[in-house]
């Protein structure tokens, strides 16, 4: 590991400074090669999950408002509409749309979702600053390997109330980007500092099935990248804006451990950790999405012969799922364990069309919400975050029981998908919008493969 921007840095100085320090010294030939393909397989996951919001009612709203607010033209691409602009803007709308058909990847012990607030910013930046798709990589993966350490540090108690990827993920962009202006420790620590004052992120909006998800992953990604900018010109911010006494864990969070903040930094590679989306849902209904699928299969049962549902789950899942009982939009809907385990009964599958078309229509699925519920379960609970456990009991019309379990949900990586599966998930993203043609979907795919030898960004179609 080189020592660039930490020779001032010993073992007794705080866990900011640590990390900043790690940061700052972090190069190409650090990483491993399998850290770096993943990197890659995440760079197209999320791309593909940014188009696939190209025709997003809210993302048209925040891309409305970049056109008022901003320039025509840019060196930055905005990628739902191919239009030009600057880095700031240009990260808030790819924000917005990475976010919003809820198929983008998520790390488990953090519960940080990192491509929807890493990618937008640093390939905002890398475009403007005339960055290499090898640097884009460092840059991602530094992002990562912060904000997946600053969730764990914030604990289980900020996310019952606070949106972990719009708060941590201010400063995991902010990372991301300050990594493609080589910033040294210090500048790392107020870059860090001024994306920390700015975190926020509040779960109130699924109540109301309002959009602020949406405002929460675009404005991380800007806000990040406007704090990196800044930093760079010699803006100061906060050393301990993390663990200080007034700092975001004093603020937000009651469980805050400092040792997570430096965990295995350099041989523990979070980037590898991250998990992909396989239905298009909260990840929090996933594992008993998979329990249900493989149960109604292995008992070859229909969605009319199920009397009941009971899912025994985390507390987390509890806090943010709860409260949508009778959801009236599609992104509320994918917050709804009833209306995800509906779909899965009734339509084998949670994608992307099956929530379009049937999620607010079929009265069958309607009629299979009711049937479900959810239970804390202490096994579970004690599990999560390291570990999202699918355990479902089904009784059916006749009176017979059954159980299945899922240890690890599709998608994690110890049950990951393949290159192929990427590429397959991917044009199914694409397609939905109709955000490029097929021969373009073609060409998406296999720039991401060869994103480590790429000179420049600037072609991305």
């Amino acid at each position: 590991m080189s020592t660039h921007g930490a020779e001032n840095v010993s073992p007794g100085d705080h866990p900011s400074r640590l990390l900043a320090a790690f940061l700052a010294g972090l190069r190409y030939e650090d990483i491993p090669s399998a850290v770096i393909a993943r990197a890659e397989d995440l760079y197209l996951d999320w791309f593909a999950s940014a188009l696939a919001g190209k025709t997003a009612r809210q993302v048209g709203i925040i891309e409305r408002y970049a056109a008022q607010m901003g320039p025509q033209h840019g060196p930055s691409t905005i990628l739902t509409s191919r239009r030009g602009t600057t880095p700031y803007f240009a990260a808030l709308v790819n924000g917005a749309a990475s976010h919003v058909v809820e198929q983008d990847d998520v790390h488990n012990g953090s519960v940080f979702h990192p491509a929807a607030v890493v990618f937008p910013a640093a390939l905002a930046a890398a475009q403007a600053l005339g960055k290499s798709g090898a640097d884009l990589l460092v840059a991602a993966v530094a992002g990562y390997e912060a904000g997946i350490r600053i969730g764990e540090f914030m604990g289980r108690s900020h996310y019952r109330v606070f949106h972990t990827t719009g708060t941590v993920g201010t400063l995991a962009a902010a990372v991301a980007v300050g990594k493609l202006m080589d910033f040294d420790a210090q500048q790392f620590l107020h870059a860090m500092g001024s994306a920390g004052t700015q975190a926020a992120g509040l779960w109130e909006f699924l109540r109301d099935a309002a959009d602020s998800k949406q405002l929460h992953t675009g404005k991380a990604a800007a806000d990040g990248l406007l704090a990196a900018y800044l930093a760079k010109d010699g803006f100061t911010g906060a050393q301990r804006i993390l663990e200080g006494a007034q700092g975001m864990a004093a603020g937000m969070s009651s469980d805050a451990n400092p040792a997570r903040l430096t965990d295995g930094l350099g041989t523990r590679w979070a980037t590898a950790e991250t998990s992909f989306k396989f239905h298009a849902s909260c990840r929090h209904t996933h594992p008993a999405a998979d329990a249900l699928q493989l149960l109604m299969q292995r008992e070859g049962l229909q969605h009319d012969q199920v009397a009941s549902v009971t899912t025994r789950v985390h507390q987390g899942a509890i806090d943010v799922l709860g409260p949508v009982v009778d959801p009236q939009t599609v992104h509320q809907a994918k917050f709804s364990m009833g209306t995800v385990l509906g779909l899965i009964a009734v339509h084998q599958q949670a994608g992307l069309a099956e929530f379009e078309q049937q999620a607010l229509s079929d009265p069958r699925v309607a009629q299979f919400r009711q049937k479900v519920q959810m239970r804390l379960d202490a096994e579970v609970d004690q599990a999560y975050p390291a570990r999202w456990l699918g355990r479902v009991e089904v009784r059916t019309t006749d009176g017979r029981q059954f159980e299945a379990a899922v240890d690890v949900p599709k998608g994690d990586p110890d049950n990951s998908l393949s290159r192929p599966e990427l590429e397959q998930k991917a044009a199914r993203l694409i397609r939905f919008s109709r955000a490029a043609s097929e021969p373009e979907i073609g060409e998406i795919i296999a720039r991401a493969w060869r994103l480590h030898e790429t000179p420049d960004l600037q072609q991305l179609f």
